[in-house]
């Protein structure tokens, strides 16, 4: 995971796919880290992680376009 950073996290695997989907509709790289615990998956949630060069602009993106 060298050079890529969290630019999102939510409790929601569904949040975390809309982001990573807008991400990818303006051409960053993203994919999505699941930290739910594995037994029973109720605790965690999940990381939407971006090139460490494009962290300034996918915040840009999260938060002018995404609302929930």
């Amino acid at each position: 995971m060298k050079n890529w950073s969290k630019v999102f996290e939510d409790g929601s695997p569904v949040r975390a796919e809309i982001v990573k989907g807008v991400l990818e509709s303006h051409g960053i790289p993203a994919f999505i880290l699941n930290k739910k615990e594995s037994a029973y998956k109720i605790n965690g949630y999940s990381e939407v992680m971006v090139p460490e060069k494009d962290h300034q602009e996918a915040s840009k993106i999260i938060q002018n376009e995404i609302t929930f």
